[in-house]
């Protein structure tokens, strides 16, 4: 539970603790870094016994700053597998195919992957990607009219 003094300990450190953490993370994500760690400070069962609080919460801004690289690290990664053209690669698409649709728009490569690869209805990856069916239809005729003007070459 967090009490008077333990808001007061946080008011006079905060201003440093937010510019040590934008050092460490960036202003964009400096104030979140601060606001978890004093809350996992404050939570802890050695923080009504420290002696020296402003240290414990520098110490804290760091592993949390820490946390947020590796979290951050992770997700990058993940998203960029994603992302990558033919991460799911059928063995009967050829790869100028490939090399074709990695070059549509995120959302016209998604509703082609779906309708193509998947064997989904419109109705259904409208669901899927909460859109409206007249969007899929848009997004495929266009992937589709990309693909021809493309593809046209290689055959």
């Amino acid at each position: 539970m967090v009490n008077e003094a333990d808001g007061q300990v946080y008011e006079k450190h905060a201003e440093e603790l937010i510019r040590f953490a934008t050092g460490l993370v960036g202003p964009s994500d400096a104030p979140d870094v601060v606001s978890g760690a004093v809350l996992n400070c404050l939570s802890a069962r050695a923080w009504p016994t420290l002696s020296n609080p402003r240290a414990y919460l520098f110490r804290a801004v760091l592993n949390e700053a820490r946390h947020h690289h590796r979290s951050t690290g992770r997700r990058r990664i993940r998203e960029e597998r994603a992302a990558q053209p033919g991460t799911v690669d059928p063995p009967e698409v050829r790869p100028e195919v490939l090399e074709a649709v990695s070059r549509l728009s995120v959302r016209q490569r998604a509703v082609t992957v779906l309708t193509y690869w998947a064997d989904l209805d419109p109705a259904s990856i409208a669901r899927l990607l909460d859109i409206s069916e007249g969007s899929v239809r848009r997004h495929l005729a266009r992937a589709r009219a990309h693909l021809r003007e493309t593809l046209h070459d290689d055959f």
